[in-house]
């Protein structure tokens, strides 16, 4: 063997040896890599929803994680503001409800901050309007009303139920909140709308699966002495928390019944079923 194909054949063999150490390195990284991603699909189960299926309530939840509740303040099933002054969660007898005028419109007077860009004004908008389209509530920029709602992009995204009197605030952050379901949610709380899974008679139409949701948010699942207005349960509803709403390990936390497949929940606006409710509620129609 010449001196020259001995040094051919020493260069090709320590090549080898390099390659044969480093071509293992990007699998074992692309496996550990696709093993996290793993794990964090089991984490919150298989049967988690796509984007496309994500709710109102999913969103709120998502964001409402990553704040806590102002001073004062505390969160009812995730997102209705309960203060110290007002403990409860319900409105006795439609005491909270926003007065109706003489034209047969209940007005709901806003101010909207400033912190706002324009695309953020045009979602909270959109979100008024998907209400005020299909019902006889109107939202109107405050001018010299006491009562009023004063949205601002606090931290998270919730509301005081009904009218609590003078300015109370409605946080719609940003841009966390910016959909305009999750606007009407709020709005909708503001009105004086607790969620629907809430509604006393709820249990005849889905089963809350205890055994998945989390201890220390059991509360949330609470149901409430509500009027149900003589209105057929939505699984529709705008208000209606997500199939895995407040989940310990990723399972179902409500399944509906009798057929548990039927979708909960959505993130488009208001059902036909709330702006129907909201219309009854605020004996819309008649003077």
């Amino acid at each position: 063997m010449t001196k020259a194909m001995y040094s051919t054949v020493m260069l090709l063999s320590i090549l080898y040896c390099f390659l044969s150490q480093v071509s293992p390195l990007p699998v074992k990284n692309s496996t550990g890599a696709n093993e996290g991603k793993v794990r964090l699909k089991r984490k919150y189960s298989d049967e988690m929803p796509d984007y496309d299926d994500i709710t109102a309530m999913d969103q709120i939840l998502e964001v409402n994680r990553m704040f806590r509740a102002p001073r004062g303040l505390s969160f009812r099933e995730g997102d209705i503001a309960v203060s110290h002054v007002r403990s409860a969660i319900n409105c006795p007898g439609n005491a909270c409800l926003w007065p109706k005028s003489v034209d047969g419109f209940v007005y709901v007077p806003y101010l909207l901050s400033p912190l706002y860009d324009d695309m953020d004004r045009i979602t909270i908008e959109t979100g008024m309007q998907d209400i005020a389209t299909g019902t006889c509530v109107k939202f109107i920029p405050r001018t010299h009303e006491a009562s009023f709602l004063d949205i601002q992009p606090r931290y998270g995204c919730w509301s005081f139920l009904g009218q609590t009197g003078g300015s109370q605030t409605l946080s719609l952050q940003t841009p966390g909140c910016m959909w305009s379901g999750v606007a009407s949610h709020e709005f909708m709380h503001a009105l004086g709308f607790v969620h629907e899974q809430s509604r006393s008679d709820r249990d005849h139409y889905v089963t809350i699966v205890w055994k998945n949701v989390m201890r220390d948010y059991m509360h949330n699942f609470r149901k409430q002495v509500t009027n149900n207005l003589n209105s057929p349960y939505d699984y529709n509803s705008v208000m209606h928390y997500g199939r895995y709403a407040f989940s310990e390990d990723g399972g179902p936390t409500i399944i509906p019944k009798p057929d548990p497949y039927i979708p909960i929940g959505q993130r488009d606006g208001p059902s036909a079923l709330d702006l129907h409710k909201i219309n009854v509620l605020y004996n819309c129609g008649a003077n």
